[in-house]
């Protein structure tokens, strides 16, 4: 299956519980760090509801 690498650029600080909780499920643990995922339907599903939190790099 494919991957998408994909970047932490704000921080979850202020933020809601539910976007904080999905932040921590994709993995990222501090701001600027890159984490290479599965492009599956769930993973893609949410970095759509945090998109504004972080960037795809192809």
């Amino acid at each position: 299956m494919a991957t998408i690498k994909i970047k932490q650029i704000k921080s979850g600080i202020g933020q809601t519980v539910r976007q904080k909780r999905t932040l921590q499920a994709l993995g990222f643990i501090k701001m600027h760090q890159t984490i290479e995922k599965e492009a599956t339907p769930q993973i893609m599903g949410m970095v759509k509801k945090v998109a504004h939190l972080l960037t795809v790099i192809k």
